[in-house]
């Protein structure tokens, strides 16, 4: 045996082998006594290493050494009843069960022990077996106030369990949840409790409280598929999608055969890569494409509103950039309807959109929202004081209007329009003075829109609610765009314009 044993060690060093030799010497040496002391030792070392790594609070390290300990000794009343104890530090107490059981099986009088077990049955939901274990508790130590409490308490769950069972199966979930909370005070780990609250919050439209309870139940009964199966759809209903399939992998995770886990799996996946894909394209600001995968998602999902509430907080977005200003105002007043009445970005992008339709009471009623809503938020506060400047500008010089273009135009359909407008009313294609006169009057104002639109300062500045080229607005004083005089004034005049 040390020839084979120096043939697999053959990479120690020679220091090592001699330890190691020494060690094997000792303990064949020591376990040469009878087998019970060498077990004794053992047995003292695990639970003095036990009781140290549970004294620093390292309940996991201690539970190796009890681990070991009861192997050495498994009718070891006192062993079990420490590994029970540190099982209930970590949380375990479906583990603690089974070796406080084995306790009161070696020893029936350990009070201590009973106790402990009844009060594990309680916050379980197990009335009965927390009853009896207090009531013969109570035999050894008929003076106990606290047992007589605990009894008490046991006897009041019990009713409220009965309430609410009764209550939930005629459908009158609003009370039911009222005896079901006072229950899970006191049943802190029964898992149907929460299971039965949870389709109470259901029944009664409070879905996050159902997913909260859910959750609780899907950590009290860790090898089921159910709670993960249910959270996926919870999840999908309010339209998350995201986390919708995070629930399901976990139920896939404790069966892959699932059947309706796995139906529900493809589902969920499909929707979750189309709304990655309408991700990318609002922030590539991909505004035509953004709608279009926004169409593919609406086509799949039509039957679950908050997937499709999700889809218009996009296309709220898209369609206010692509200059549809009643489509964006359209899905931003379905994501305000029946989504949050305060959504930022939705009352914001629903502003611009009334802005560019020149609604501007709309427009800074909806900001006004923003900014009561959100008193932090620099776009509202800009936005409200920009339509105000915009709504009393109305009445005066546009020059989107002169041109006849949208607020959303660009720079190439601007002097599109502009030559289109300035070869219209050309002073030389009106004979008549009168008309003339008027023509003129309306080519200074084409020209002006020009020369504002497509300077982007400029523009910039028209789009606050601010004419840069109005005298009583800018400093300096107001020069139109023809500097020195109107080029074509005067009889006998040749008028000469350069289209640019």
């Amino acid at each position: 045996m040390l020839v084979e044993k120096l043939h697999i060690e053959n990479s120690r060093t020679l220091i090592d082998l001699a330890k190691y030799i020494a060690d094997m010497f000792c303990l064949l040496l020591f376990c040469s006594f009878p087998m019970v002391n060498c077990s004794s030792a053992e047995i003292n070392r695990h639970l003095e290493m036990g009781k140290e790594f549970l004294s620093k609070g390292l309940l996991a390290d201690a539970l190796t050494h009890y681990h070991a300990a009861i192997e050495l000794e498994p009718d070891n009343y006192k062993t079990l009843y420490l590994r029970a104890t540190v099982y209930l530090g970590m949380g375990k107490s479906k583990a603690a069960v089974p070796d406080l059981n084995a306790v009161l099986q070696l020893k029936p009088d350990f009070i201590a022990a009973r106790i402990e077990r009844g009060n594990v049955l309680l916050k379980q939901g197990d009335l009965r077996g927390a009853e009896r274990d207090f009531k013969e508790a109570l035999i050894h130590d008929e003076s106990s106030r606290e047992l007589e409490s605990k009894l008490a308490v046991v006897s009041e769950v019990k009713h409220h369990m009965e309430k609410a069972n009764d209550l939930f199966v005629n459908n009158d979930c609003i009370n039911a949840e009222k005896y079901y909370t006072s229950s899970i005070e006191v049943c802190q780990w029964n898992a149907a409790l929460y299971e039965r609250r949870a389709k109470c919050y259901v029944k009664s439209g409070n879905i996050m409280k159902a997913i909260s309870d859910y959750k609780i139940v899907s950590k009290l009964s860790p090898t089921e598929t159910d709670p993960y199966f249910t959270l996926s759809k919870l999840y999908y209903d309010i339209g998350d999608a995201e986390e919708s399939l995070s629930q399901i992998r976990g139920c896939l995770k404790l069966n892959p055969d699932d059947e309706a886990c796995f139906s529900h799996y493809k589902k969920v996946k499909k929707l979750v890569k189309m709304r990655e894909v309408l991700n990318e394209k609002v922030q590539a600001s991909e505004w035509m494409e953004c709608l279009q995968q926004a169409e593919k998602i609406l086509r799949f999902e039509k039957k679950v509103p908050n997937v499709q509430l999700d889809v218009f907080r996009q296309t709220c977005k898209c369609n206010l950039h692509a200059g549809h200003a009643m489509e964006a105002i359209t899905d931003c007043t379905e994501v305000l309807k029946n989504g949050n009445p305060n959504d930022l970005h939705a009352l914001c992008d629903r502003a611009e959109a009334y802005l560019l339709n020149e609604q501007y009471d709309e427009a800074i009623e909806d900001y006004r929202s923003a900014v009561n809503a959100h008193e932090d938020s620099r776009r509202a506060r800009e936005g409200l004081n920009k339509a105000q400047k915009m709504k009393k500008q109305a009445g005066k010089k546009d020059y989107y209007k002169i041109l006849r273009v949208k607020r959303n135009a660009n720079k190439q359909t601007i002097l599109k329009a502009y030559r289109k407008l300035a070869s219209q009313y050309h002073p030389d294609n009106f004979p008549d003075e009168k008309e003339k006169k008027q023509a003129e009057a309306k080519f200074l104002d084409i020209a002006a829109a020009k020369e504002v639109l497509t300077d982007p300062e400029k523009r910039a500045k028209f789009d606050q609610g601010e004419d840069p080229l109005d005298p009583e607005q800018q400093q300096g004083g107001f020069q139109h765009p023809f500097y020195g005089g109107f080029p074509f004034g005067g009889e006998g005049f040749s008028f000469k314009f350069h289209f640019g």
